[in-house]
């Protein structure tokens, strides 16, 4: 898929899932990697391994991204959060934090890094979207409106972009072997009253036709993909990785 090398990554939300996975495969590219997470432990563990760079930040603060490199190459938007619950009862500052996390924050980091991506010709941002940013589950209101505003921004981005060697582009993938999943199988067992198996089965997985989860390593090697020279003419779309969930 080509080589990364003396390019500059940063990926949010890099300590865990498929944040670190990314991590580990744009540096196997060549990329030095700048991996944000609020989990400083966890970002240095993975900054370690990868010989990059750790960097603590919550981007639920407008502030933060002051403070992260700008002279990026390539920027990976993949930090995020969930919050289950009917509207009528979800708590209004719970979706506002979301918004920030999964929208704002994006769109902050995608602005602290357009300028050095111009200066430099090349560019690529790849935002770690969801199969809910072109489809609806019930009771994640503020995950869902997240990923159809990130989608769209990741178009807009793409638009102005193109004119100075920039793509911008989302990898949308249906349910991933990550700590938010898991978290979420074992909530659902809970509420069900059924065991994790049954979860997957009945619950995450019942609108995929390819009935297992997606590990973090497949989602890095589409966005690897994006950051390639054979994906120059690859922008403003959104790459499914959902084992068949849009397609029925």
């Amino acid at each position: 898929m080509g080589t990364l090398a003396g390019k500059i990554a940063l990926i949010t939300g890099g300590a865990s899932g498929i944040g670190r996975a990314c991590a580990l495969t744009l540096a196997d590219a060549g990329a030095h990697v700048h991996v944000v997470d609020r989990d400083a432990p966890g970002a240095s563990a993975v900054a370690d391994q990868v010989g990059g760079t750790a960097h603590v930040a919550d981007l639920a603060d407008p502030d933060a991204v002051a403070g992260l490199p700008a002279d990026v190459d390539v920027l990976v938007n993949n930090a995020g959060l969930q919050h289950v619950a009917p509207i009528h009862e979800f708590p209004p500052e719970r979706f506002t934090l979301i918004q920030q996390v999964m929208v704002t924050a994006p769109f902050l980091l995608t602005r602290h890094c357009f300028p050095h991506m111009r200066e430099r010709g090349w560019g690529r941002v790849v935002n770690i979207s969801s199969v809910h940013g072109s489809r609806a589950s019930a009771y994640k209101a503020a995950y869902v409106a997240a990923k159809h505003g990130l989608e769209g921004l990741s178009k807009v981005a793409a638009i102005e972009g193109a004119p100075h060697g920039i793509t911008s582009n989302c990898v949308s993938p249906g349910y991933v072997r990550t700590p938010l999943v898991e978290q979420q199988v074992a909530a659902q067992a809970r509420e069900h009253g059924i065991d994790a198996a049954e979860v997957l089965d009945s619950v995450l997985l019942a609108r995929t036709a390819v009935k297992r989860l997606i590990e973090p390593e497949q989602v890095a090697d589409v966005v690897r993909w994006l950051c390639g020279d054979s994906a120059a003419h690859v922008t403003g779309t959104s790459v499914a990785i959902d084992g068949g969930w849009t397609a029925q």
